[in-house]
């Protein structure tokens, strides 16, 4: 069995199970998904226990593989997580990571960033995860970036919806995470990035409302590849 075959069809089936092209709670049929990936069952079964593993698809026994649900519970309980990840890391960058180090991250976000205007959601979306991601790797704890990494994965349909409304904000926001960063003033961090996380359960339920709407209307994805607009926020 071709290891570079198997990577390709666990990276097709995680963008799928990202995207919800696969329904939430939807089973997988497995000869239907072979047929159309052009894929043989053993490597189609090793790529969708990588993602069972990575809690993006789930396995009943005597059932098969499921798409993971889209549960404002579940959610809620990943925002929580994330609050907790992210500000701990947030906290461990200011007292650890050196000046190139905050420079190179500052550098960044003011090359790629701030500026939405012209990007679509999912653009904006990878570098949004690219700062907080950034943060995490300044902290110098190899775990907390990757819990991060799985959070995000699983988080990222629900980023899409809640970046479309507040992307202006949010690069606001970045703004005084780095500036406290570079002041190497962890309360303040924290604060701040608490702030910039942290949803409440009807925020969550409504953003689940709107995913679901997205998944089930025609071209509902479409609407996180369309650029965002001046005045847009």
């Amino acid at each position: 069995m071709s290891e570079t075959r198997v990577e390709a069809l666990y990276g097709a089936l995680k963008r799928m199970a990202v995207d919800f092209r696969i329904r939430p709670g939807e089973r997988i049929n497995e000869v239907a998904l072979a047929r159309e990936l052009d894929a043989s069952r053993t490597p189609l079964r090793e790529a969708l226990n990588r993602l069972v593993a990575e809690q993006l698809i789930e396995f009943q026994p005597g059932k098969g593989f499921f798409c993971r649900k889209l549960e404002p519970d579940s959610i809620f309980e990943l925002y929580e997580l994330r609050e907790i990840v992210e500000v701990a890391a947030v906290r461990r960058a200011c007292v650890r990571a050196s000046e190139e180090e905050i420079a190179a991250l500052k550098g960044d976000l003011h090359a790629n960033g701030l500026s939405h205007i012209g990007k679509t959601v999912r653009e904006v979306t990878v570098f949004d995860e690219a700062f907080h991601l950034g943060i995490a790797r300044l902290s110098g704890n190899g775990e907390l970036v990757r819990e991060l990494e799985n959070i995000n994965e699983r988080i990222r349909y629900i980023r899409w919806i809640d970046m479309s409304s507040r992307v202006a904000t949010t690069k606001g926001e970045h703004r005084k995470i780095m500036d406290a960063i570079e002041a190497r003033d962890g309360e303040l961090a924290a604060s701040v990035m608490r702030q910039h996380i942290s949803k409440r359960m009807d925020q969550v339920t409504a953003s689940v409302r709107e995913g679901y709407s997205n998944i089930y209307m025609p071209g509902g994805d479409e609407l996180f590849d369309r650029p965002l607009a001046v005045g847009e926020n």
